[in-house]
């Protein structure tokens, strides 16, 4: 009974202190890792996994990607500058390669290093299917949703933690239905939840961006139709998954897209590609 109380007030107070403002959505969000610790590490992963793959460089599409990355990082920084957040980007340190690789992805890692797959540009097919992927991108890394993730696991190993001591007086047999429950129950009923909920938010916050950009947001719906095309059928049920399945992505952005425009509109832009 001791141990539990404890536990509850060590995470009562882990949770109060580690929340960070999100700047898109004025939600406080878990997150327990500041950009001091995590962007040094973030930057040594990014820089030895280039030396690893072949970037593509001097090409037309190498370039397209550099430069719609760039353009989302200024509609990006507009916005932030005008609600409030300036030198939100300071510690940042954007990067976009196109990398030589099969695959149909994308991802961003935390302070702004950013890599395409030459797999997924057939899917984006132009320039506009570009910057709806990259704004996605960009939003993960504005959102600090790399550092919620880190916090959110280190919470279940808290969790596993207190539920071992808890129960080690118990049989084996009470220990290991307990190790498994936990297990399968916060990854179902938490951590897969919490990663789709990161899509979703960085889908809703992608879509300004593209748009502060010039971009048209009601095109990345087009773009997730292609994606679930080029699927095949293949994906797991939403719920096994740590993203939404593509008719919730289709849905949502169809919903969004003409608030992102009006948005968008606020800072001088009228017509989009």
């Amino acid at each position: 009974m001791r141990f539990r109380n404890l536990f509850i007030m060590v995470f009562a107070v882990l949770v109060l202190a580690g929340c960070k403002t999100n700047p898109f959505t004025g939600e406080k969000n878990l997150n327990f890792v500041s950009n001091q610790q995590l962007f040094p590490m973030a930057f040594a992963q990014y820089d030895q996994f280039l030396t690893e793959n072949k970037v593509v460089t001097g090409t037309p599409e190498a370039q397209t990607v550099k430069n719609v990355g760039q353009k989302v990082v200024t509609a990006a920084e507009r916005y932030l500058n005008a609600n409030g957040y300036q030198g939100y980007l300071e510690e940042f340190q954007w990067e976009f390669n196109l990398v030589d690789d099969e695959a149909v992805n994308a991802w961003a890692m935390p302070g702004g290093k950013i890599v395409f797959y030459t797999g997924i540009l057939p899917v984006a097919q132009d320039e506009t299917g570009i910057a709806a992927i990259m704004a996605h991108e960009v939003a993960h890394a504005l959102a600090d949703h790399g550092a919620q993730r880190m916090s959110a696991g280190q919470l279940q190993q808290l969790g596993a933690v207190a539920g071992s001591v808890a129960v080690s007086g118990r049989s084996q047999q009470t220990q290991q239905i307990f190790a498994q429950a936990y297990g399968l129950g916060s990854q179902l009923g938490v951590m897969l939840p919490f990663s789709r909920s990161h899509e979703t938010e960085a889908d809703r916050i992608g879509l300004t961006l593209m748009a502060i950009a010039g971009y048209d947001p009601a095109e990345a719906a087009e773009l997730w139709k292609r994606m679930a095309a080029q699927a095949q059928g293949e994906s797991p049920p939403e719920f096994l998954s740590t993203h939404p399945a593509s008719s919730t992505r289709i849905t949502n952005i169809n919903k969004w897209a003409p608030e992102a425009k009006e948005e968008a509109r606020k800072y001088g832009v009228t017509t989009f590609k």
